[in-house]
């Protein structure tokens, strides 16, 4: 059964480095509570606010380890006034038997006030 695994981070300000280190570790945490193997990943999407144009975080996720073959893609978040700024969510396509209830969301920073059902 093929499950989405959500998450989301916020960076301080726009710059390319926490761009992509904060995509690195909200990956890390997401893969480690699911026990995710790239190979049993269709595909990832990755969004940003408006406000993050520094860099491409899906190029985070093209450079960890085996996941090089991964489909991923990078999209701008709708701007509605009052969202979350400077925020990179993530949504991981996986093949899993793991049931909805037991997938493991992970949200970041003050990226837990869109989920804090959620977030654990």
């Amino acid at each position: 059964m093929i499950r989405g695994v959500r998450g989301a981070v916020t960076i301080e300000h726009d710059d390319a480095q926490l761009v992509l280190q904060e995509t690195t570790h909200l990956m890390q945490e997401m893969i480690a509570a699911n026990h995710i193997e790239p190979e049993n990943v269709a595909s990832v999407i990755v969004s940003t606010t408006p406000d993050i144009v520094s860099a491409f975080p899906a190029k985070a996720v093209r450079t960890l380890e085996n996941w090089n073959y991964v489909p991923v893609m990078c999209m701008h978040e709708m701007n509605v006034p009052g969202a979350l700024p400077l925020c990179i969510r993530v949504l991981i396509h996986v093949d899993t038997d793991e049931k909805q209830k037991d997938i493991r969301h992970i949200y970041l920073h003050d990226a837990i006030k869109l989920r804090p059902d959620l977030a654990k």
